[in-house]
């Protein structure tokens, strides 16, 4: 039986080429934390941390490496935002398409007097970004957005929504977990005033690694989320206020960052249009055989523009549960059912509460891949 891993909207498998000997690098040969030591392997992991910010500077079009904070994970990087950025009588507007890592923070604040505001999406996931306008309040802080839905995989018009933050002086936070890699993100066309994104996604790192790429102003404004030490400022009892360290307290996930800078340097090297080819290739073959399939609804956009390489199916004559089950069990296939944790998306786009079964591909899969999953689903539903 062949193992196909069609998962890769949760996070991407395989890694890029020299993420794991980039890590065994530093565990191996290196092993020694940033920040605190005046002794030559300490500046060897500075250097390369400093030039993945860089790098991340040069994917994102970003232009101050100090800024590229990290983190554990693009959640944590959502919760550093949005709990440090919004107060008592603040408001922020969110798409229906958002994601629990914007959602649960948010709504946590609820009880602290900060509201948000949701603007409704298409039945196919479509923001209309003068849809915005209705939204904005005199106390609206922030727009907050995913630039694509991880679960039907819509690529929303952020950079008109950027346009009308930039007017409006509302700041602009984006949620980049299923673009950065895929898409050419760019930070001052999207008039962003922070970037977050994961490693272990698109840009093909592992997991525990994330972070934000932020504006000056924005930074100056956020509150610090953890506090503890930095190795700088020592003699000091409080946070240092300079970047990147006033949110970069306690260790950092070193060997991750030493992955995430391989998978970067492959990324660049390929250049996110080739990935984004391959991937829409792909995603053709599999949407042209899917609609021809009796009693399977493809959730979503049913061609390959404005769209990233995942696809949800609804079995309407199954229970979604059990072709996943059967996919895998049957025919080595590895999907992802569900819910997605994006309860709001599925209501936007009727598939709750059953959820939908999810196919996300990456440039590493094959023609021959997709044929056969066509295939196994064709014997799951007979």
């Amino acid at each position: 039986m062949e193992g196909i891993y069609l998962d890769n909207g949760a996070t991407t498998f395989p890694k890029a080429p020299g993420v794991v000997e980039s890590i065994g690098n530093y565990l191996t040969n290196i092993g020694c934390n940033i920040n605190r030591g005046a002794y030559n392997s300490s500046f060897q992991a500075e250097n390369l941390i400093y030039d993945t910010r860089e790098l991340l500077c040069e994917l994102f079009n970003f232009h101050k490496a100090e800024n590229v904070v990290f983190t554990k994970s693009i959640t944590e990087s959502l919760n550093v935002l949005i709990k440090g950025l919004c107060k008592k009588g603040d408001h922020v507007i969110v798409s229906s398409m958002e994601h629990n890592a914007v959602m649960r923070p948010i709504n946590s604040l609820k009880n602290m007097g900060v509201e948000y505001s949701r603007v409704k999406c298409s039945q196919v996931g479509d923001l209309n970004p003068s849809d915005l306008l209705k939204h904005i309040k005199k106390n609206t802080k922030a727009v907050i957005m995913l630039q694509a839905s991880n679960v039907c995989g819509t690529i929303l018009d952020l950079e008109s929504v950027g346009k009308i933050c930039k007017e409006k002086g509302i700041y602009f936070i984006i949620d980049t977990a299923q673009t950065a890699g895929f898409l050419n993100v760019d930070y001052e066309k999207l008039n962003a005033d922070v970037i977050a994104f994961t490693g272990h996604k698109g840009l093909l790192g592992p997991q525990g690694i994330g972070g934000f790429a932020i504006s000056d102003t924005l930074a100056k404004e956020i509150d610090s989320f953890i506090d503890g030490g930095t190795g700088s400022l020592s003699e000091h009892e409080l946070q240092p206020q300079y970047m990147p360290d006033k949110f970069e307290a306690g260790t950092l996930n070193i060997p991750g960052i030493f992955g995430l800078n391989a998978s970067l340097k492959y990324l660049l090297k390929e250049g996110i249009s080739s990935i984004r080819q391959k991937e829409l290739y792909l995603l053709e073959e599999f949407l042209n055989k899917v609609s021809n399939i009796n009693s399977i609804r493809i959730v979503g956009k049913n061609g390959i523009e404005d769209r990233t390489s995942l696809v949800s199916l609804d079995f309407t004559n199954h229970d979604n549960g059990e072709i996943s089950y059967r996919l895998y069990k049957e025919f080595g296939i590895m999907t992802r059912c569900g819910l997605h944790c994006a309860p709001s998306a599925h209501k936007t786009l009727n598939t709750f509460p059953h959820g939908t079964v999810r196919f996300s591909f990456s440039h590493f899969n094959t023609i021959h891949e997709v044929n056969y999953t066509i295939e196994s689903i064709n014997k799951c539903i007979k």
